[in-house]
């Protein structure tokens, strides 16, 4: 199995976590190759792209709240959002499903980059955001208040519960928050609030990423093969021919079969190649 195999069934195989993992990836790649200035030594993401805080500019543009999500203004903040993604996304994962984890992850960001453009409004600055922290959030905080007490192994720490990591890193933000990047940071808190609200309502029974579990089972059911109805040929007096195609066919596959046990005797398992080991592993059925 080479690399491309390797990834092909991690990503198939790794749940709605790997997916949003390997997606936050191929962006970051398209961006590398589209939207990196080498002369100014940093990413320019048009603002089709990237969440405005001008008002009109979002009306224009609704979509960013959503794409700001999955695009990065560096490595080193991309692979500390997957990481933190990975952990949250891991713990969300052991009560929910992955459906709730991608609408979470989708209407979290969104809450956290309208939380962005309303605090413009109010001080008075404009800019452009990326990254999917707001989101990471939200699936980070919604953990958090359905198992606070959870306990977690920290190297070099030793065990916390998962509201200790939760605060800590909502700590980090208000710290930050008046020192660079205020409206990201304030972000940040929206996706947490968000995070916060989406356990509430679930608790008392409302789930608000029911249309996007809706959403993936239609996509799901279109993507997967139908079942044809299998058809049906008359034929006309060969059945002569196919009982002796039939017969060729098992007298040729119990030869070979014949031939294989008969080098196991000889040369023992070990010698056979990997085909005739798939061959009798599948003859053996």
């Amino acid at each position: 199995m080479n690399i491309l195999d390797d990834l092909k069934l991690q990503y198939k195989t790794g749940g709605m976590v790997q997916k949003l993992i390997f997606w936050n990836i191929g962006f970051f790649l398209f961006s590398l190759v589209f939207f990196y200035s080498f002369s100014a030594g940093k990413f320019q993401i048009p603002t089709w792209i990237a969440l405005s805080s001008d008002l009109g500019m979002l009306i224009r543009t609704p979509w960013t709240l959503i794409t700001f999500n999955f695009f990065h203004g560096g490595f080193l903040h991309l692979i500390f959002n997957l990481m933190v993604l990975h952990f949250s996304g891991r713990l969300f994962s052991t009560y929910f499903t992955d459906k709730q984890l991608f609408g979470v992850y989708v209407l979290g960001g969104i809450f956290s980059g309208i939380t962005f453009v309303l605090s413009y409004i109010f001080i008075g600055k404009a800019g452009l955001l990326v990254g999917a922290s707001g989101a990471i959030m939200a699936i980070l905080i919604a953990t958090a208040t359905y198992a606070p007490f959870m306990l977690l192994r920290i190297p070099l720490i030793g065990i916390v519960k998962l509201w200790h990591v939760a605060f800590v890193i909502l700590l980090v933000d208000l710290i930050q928050m008046p020192l660079d990047n205020t409206g990201g940071h304030l972000a940040h808190l929206g996706g947490a609030l968000f995070g916060f609200i989406y356990i509430k309502l679930l608790q008392s029974g409302t789930d608000l990423t029911k249309p996007f579990s809706m959403f993936l089972n239609a996509i799901e059911n279109l993507f997967q093969p139908k079942k044809k109805t299998p058809f049906k040929k008359v034929h006309r007096n060969t059945m002569k021919n196919v009982v002796n195609s039939s017969e060729s066919k098992k007298d040729f596959t119990q030869k070979q079969i014949d031939d294989i046990l008969d080098k196991i005797s000889k040369s023992g398992y070990d010698s056979l190649t990997k085909e005739e080991k798939e061959f009798l592993f599948k003859a053996g059925k």
